[in-house]
C-alpha cells in the first residue's frame, strides 16, 4: 500500500492533471514511476459489459450473465435477492478483471417514455434506495466497488448532454436525491457517477452544491466522483466542484487546461490535489482487494451455470401476475391436451434493453422450448403472429386466430421490440406494436383461456384489449433466463409473488409530467414537484390500470391487526411494526407487505401517503408469520427548504399496511412527541395564519397586540376572518386602521428571534 499523501507531493503538476481523466475508455493512467497501477472499469447494471478490446467504447464484449434489468429486479421487492445477484456479478467482475461495476442507477422514473427506465429501480425512493443498497452491498462483499449513478436527475434520454432540469429543493431532496443519499450512508458505494445533464442550470459534472456539499459535507460520502462518459463541460469548474475523475480517456486538452488554470491561479493546486488523493484512493482500495491483481480469467463452467440458475430464480421472483380472472393461471398438464403459443416473442425473447447495459449473454433460454419442456403431454403449437418487426400481418394474424381457437388455451408474447427502449432516445408513446395489439385483440376474440406474457421494462398501454383477456403475465426484461422463468411461472412450478415497482397508467395523458416532458428551450419543469407517481395518481384520483405495488399470486393472504412498540414516537426513538400475515390458501407463496406513512396535518403540502416499509414472508398453506418494520423520525419527516433541512412535525400519523398502494389491509396510528419540529422562520412577510399556528407566534401575537384587536378580530365572520389570516405580519397598521403600529409590528418580530 501505498502512502498517498506522500505520493501527492511527489507528483508533478502535469501528472497530476494527466491522473484525472482515464487512459481508455475503460481503465484508469498508470504512472510507473511512482509504482501507480491502473483500475478497470465496466458497464452495467444486470451484467458486464467488458469489451474485448480496452479502447473499444461500443464492440463486442465478453459474454457474462444477463441478470434482469433494474426495472424486473425491482419488482421482487427483495434485498435478499439483489444481495445475491450483486454478489454473482461481483464474481463475475473479479473473473473478467474489473475492479469497479459502473451501477447501479436509482434515478427516478417520472415518465414512462424515459429510454433508459429499464435500468432504474422505482418511481419511489424509498424502493429504490433499499434494493440499491443490497445491490451495492452484494457486490462489494467480492471484493468489487460500485459506482452509483446518475448524479442526478438523469430522468429523461431526450437532450440528456444539456437538458436543465428545473428543480426546487424540496423535490430534489425528497424525490431525486433520496435513494442516493440512502445507498451513500448505508452501503458506501466507492464512487458515484455524475449525470450529464443540468440541475437548475449548472452541469452536473461541475455542480458544487451536489457534488461538495450534499454529496460529500451532508452524506459523508469519501469516494471518488467519476463523471459519466462524455459529460464534462468545464474541467476546472468540475475539479473545484469536486468532479475527480473525468472518463472516458485519455483527455490530453481537459489535462493541459487544468496546468494552465493552476498555474494562471484561476484553480487551487489544493483542489487538484484534493481530487488526485480521491482517485488514488479509489486505485489502491481497488488493487488491495484479494484477487484484484491476477489476470484475467475468464467465466468458468461451474460459474455460467450456477449463474444461470440464479438468472431463473431471480427472473421468477421478479414476475408480475397482473390479472388472473377465474383462476386462468397456472396451467394445470392434467387439464389440457392442446395450448397455442404466438407471437415471434416466444422464440426471439426480448429480455434486456438496449445501450451501454446490453450483455452479451452467456446463453438464452427459449421461452417455446421452456414451455415444452413443462408441458409434458400437452401438445404446444406455434404461430409467428405477427411481423419480426411487431407489424401486422393478415396471414400470420389469420394463422395464429385459427389456432388459438382450436386449443384449449392460448399464450401470447408480446411487448416491446429491440431498439424502442435504449438509451440515448425516449419513446414516442407507450403503445405497444399495431402487430401485437391486433394478435391480442384476434385471439381473445375466439379464445376464452387467452394468456398474455408482456416483455417491456417501462408501463405500456393496454386499453385496447385489457378487458378482453382473462390472464396477463409481466415477465418485463428479466434476463437471459427468463424463458425459463415464464414457464416455471406459467405452469405453477413457481407461484409469483412479484409487484409494481411503478404506477401502469390507463393512458400516458394521465402521467404527472405530461405537460412538462420532455422540455423546450432546453429546460424541463419539474411542475409536478413532488407527485410523481402513486403520489400523484392518490392526490388527485386519478385511477391506474395497475397501482404501485400490485401483484397477484395463485395463493391468498390475510392480515391480522399491527402492533406497535409504542404509542409514540421521539427524536432518538425507532418504531418497530408487525402484523401477521396468514397464507388462507393451498399454495406456498410469499406476500409482499408494504407500509405507508400518511400525515393527519403538515404545514407544507405532502403527498397522501409515502412508502417507508416493505418485507417479504415466504408462508406455507395455513401458516402466519410477522411481517415486521423499523421506522424512524426521518420516516416521518420532509425536508423544508426555508429551514435548510428535515422537519418532523408533531402531531398524528396512521401506518397504512397492505398488499398495493390502494390494497390497504391494516391501519394504525403513532403520535410525534415533543422537539421534533424545527424552529419556524417566521418572517414579515408571513402570513398571519402561520404566526398563529406557531406557538411561539401566538404567544407573540397575544403579547403585544391590544386585547381589543385581538377580541374584534375573533368577533368577524368566518370568512372575513379567512382573508384577513393571508395577510403578512407587516400588514398589520393596514389592516388594524392603525390599531397596531410599526413599532408593535418590530416588538413581536424581535420576541420570536432572540
Amino acid at each position: 500500500m501505498h502512502d498517498i499523501e506522500a505520493l501527492v507531493r511527489q507528483m508533478s503538476l502535469e501528472e497530476k492533471a494527466a491522473l484525472c481523466s482515464g487512459a481508455t475508455p475503460w481503465t484508469t493512467k498508470p504512472l510507473a514511476r511512482l509504482g501507480v497501477d491502473s483500475i478497470t472499469v465496466s458497464d452495467g447494471p444486470h451484467g458486464l459489459r467488458r469489451p474485448i478490446e480496452q479502447a473499444d467504447m461500443i464492440g463486442r464484449s465478453i459474454p457474462a450473465t444477463c441478470f434482469p434489468t433494474a426495472s424486473a429486479l425491482a419488482c421482487s421487492w427483495d434485498r435478499d435477492l439483489l444481495r445475491e445477484v450483486g454478489e454473482a456479478l461481483g464474481v463475475e467482475a473479479r473473473a473478467l478483471g474489473v475492479h469497479v461495476l459502473l451501477a447501479p442507477g436509482v434515478n427516478m422514473k417520472r415518465t414512462p417514455l424515459c429510454g433508459r427506465n429499464f435500468e432504474y429501480y422505482s418511481e419511489d425512493p424509498y424502493l429504490a434506495g433499499e434494493l440499491a443498497s443490497a445491490y451495492v452491498e452484494g457486490v462489494q462483499s467480492t471484493g468489487v466497488g460500485t459506482c452509483l449513478k446518475h448524479f442526478a436527475a438523469n430522468n429523461q434520454e431526450s437532450e440528456r448532454l444539456s437538458i436543465s432540469a428545473e428543480i426546487p429543493e424540496r423535490v430534489l431532496r425528497e424525490i431525486y436525491l433520496a435513494a442516493f443519499e440512502r445507498v451513500v450512508t448505508q452501503a458506501r458505494p466507492w464512487s458515484v457517477m455524475c449525470s450529464y445533464n443540468r440541475i437548475n442550470g449548472t452541469y452536473a459534472s461541475q455542480h458544487r452544491h451536489l457534488l461538495t456539499e450534499i454529496l460529500r459535507d451532508e452524506w459523508g460520502f469519501e469516494g471518488a466522483v467519476i463523471s459519466d462518459w462524455g459529460a464534462v463541460d468545464d474541467r476546472v469548474a468540475g475539479i473545484e466542484a469536486g468532479l475527480d475523475l473525468e472518463m472516458p480517456g485519455p483527455s490530453p486538452c481537459n489535462d493541459r487546461r487544468i496546468v494552465e488554470a493552476v498555474r494562471s491561479g484561476r484553480l487551487d493546486e489544493q483542489a487538484l490535489d484534493r481530487a488526485v488523493t480521491r482517485i488514488l484512493a479509489l486505485v489502491e482500495r481497488a488493487l488491495a482487494q484479494p484477487g484484484a491483481r491476477d489476470p484475467a480469467r475468464g467465466l468458468q463452467a461451474p460459474e455460467v451455470e450456477a449463474h444461470h440458475r440464479l438468472a431463473r430464480r431471480a427472473a421468477a421472483r421478479c414476475m408480475v401476475l397482473l390479472k388472473n380472472d377465474g383462476g386462468v393461471l397456472p396451467l394445470d398438464p392434467a387439464r389440457l391436451r392442446s395450448v397455442a403459443v404466438l407471437g415471434h416473442m416466444a422464440v426471439a425473447p426480448q429480455f434486456q434493453g438496449g445501450g451501454s447495459s446490453r450483455v452479451q449473454p452467456t446463453r438464452v433460454d427459449v421461452p417455446l422450448d421452456e414451455l415444452r419442456a413443462a408441458a409434458g403431454s400437452v401438445a404446444l403449437t406455434y404461430y409467428q403472429g405477427y411481423l419480426e418487426s411487431g407489424e401486422p400481418d393478415d396471414a400470420l394474424l389469420r394463422s395464429a386466430a385459427r389456432a388459438a381457437e382450436a386449443a384449449d388455451a392460448a399464450l401470447i408474447f408480446a411487448g416491446l421490440p429491440d431498439g424502442v427502449e435504449s438509451e440515448g432516445y425516449d419513446r414516442l408513446d407507450m403503445e405497444l406494436p399495431p402487430g401485437h395489439v391486433a394478435l391480442i385483440q384476434a385471439v381473445a376474440a375466439v379464445q376464452p383461456r387467452t394468456v398474455v406474457v408482456l416483455h417491456n421494462g417501462a408501463p405500456v398501454s393496454m386499453a385496447g384489449w385489457i378487458d378482453r383477456v382473462p390472464a396477463v403475465l409481466l415477465a418485463g426484461l428479466a434476463g437471459q433466463a427468463s424463458g425459463g422463468a415464464v414457464a416455471d411461472i406459467l405452469f405453477g412450478r413457481v407461484n409469483p409473488s412479484g409487484k409494481l415497482a411503478e404506477t401502469y397508467p390507463v393512458r400516458l395523458e394521465d402521467n404527472p409530467s405530461y405537460l412538462n416532458f420532455p422540455g423546450e428551450n432546453g429546460k424541463v419543469f419539474y411542475g409536478e414537484g413532488l407527485f410523481i407517481g402513486y403520489r400523484y395518481y392518490e392526490a388527485r384520483g386519478v385511477q391506474p390500470l395497475f397501482p404501485f405495488g400490485h401483484g397477484l399470486s395463485y395463493t391468498t393472504f390475510s392480515y391480522g391487526q399491527a402492533s406497535l412498540s409504542r404509542p409514540s414516537i421521539a427524536p432518538g426513538d425507532s418504531l418497530e411494526v408487525q402484523v401477521p400475515v396468514t397464507n388462507t390458501g393451498s399454495r406456498d407463496g410469499e406476500e409482499i407487505v408494504q407500509l405507508y406513512v400518511r400525515p393527519h396535518r403538515s404545514q407544507l403540502p405532502r403527498p397522501v401517503k409515502e412508502l417507508k416499509g416493505f418485507a417479504r414472508v415466504a408462508l406455507a398453506p395455513g401458516e402466519t408469520r410477522p411481517a415486521s418494520f423499523r421506522l424512524t423520525i426521518r420516516d416521518f419527516s420532509y425536508y423544508d427548504p426555508e429551514r435548510g433541512g428535515w422537519v418532523a412535525e408533531p402531531g398524528t400519523y396512521d401506518l397504512l399496511i397492505g398488499a398495493s398502494s390502494q390494497d390497504i389491509r391494516v391501519q394504525a396510528t403513532v403520535v410525534l412527541t415533543g422537539g421534533v419540529l424545527a424552529d419556524t422562520r417566521l418572517t414579515a412577510e408571513s402570513s398571519i395564519q402561520a404566526w398563529l399556528d406557531d406557538p411561539r407566534g401566538r404567544e407573540a401575537l397575544e403579547r403585544f397586540v391590544p386585547d381589543e384587536v385581538m377580541r374584534r378580530y375573533r368577533e368577524q365572520p368566518a370568512v372575513m376572518r379567512r382573508v384577513l389570516r393571508n395577510y403578512p405580519l407587516k400588514k398589520l397598521p393596514h389592516v388594524t386602521g392603525g390599531r397596531v403600529d410599526e413599532a408593535t409590528v418590530q416588538h413581536i418580530l424581535q420576541s420570536v428571534t432572540r
